[in-house]
């Protein structure tokens, strides 16, 4: 496979997850967090890094805003929930890779 087909088939699997992320507003991000290491903040943090390491200016708003498909602030009123005492137990547990 040649470089190009790899970095557009690449390309195509960030965005089908970025949409089924979309998607799935009710899996929460403390629970991609206890049970992948990561969640929707994260996959837009590492967005906003490799934008800005290639020149391009991208502050954590515009980042997110990626990722979510709209401002933080509107995802996190229309689909957040209060995390129960186990998830906060499981987040607390877990190892921090990052």
């Amino acid at each position: 496979m040649d470089d190009q087909t790899r970095l557009e088939l690449e390309a195509a699997a960030f965005r089908r997850l970025r949409d089924h992320l979309r998607k799935r507003t009710d899996v929460q991000n403390i629970d991609m967090m206890n049970l992948t290491g990561f969640c929707r903040n994260c996959l837009s943090r590492w967005y906003q890094e490799e934008a800005n390491a290639r020149g391009i200016e991208m502050d954590k708003a515009e980042g997110r805003e990626v990722v979510y498909g709209m401002p933080y602030g509107e995802w996190v009123e229309r689909y957040q929930t209060e995390a129960n005492d186990a998830q906060k137990e499981a987040f607390a547990a877990a190892p921090k890779a990052h």
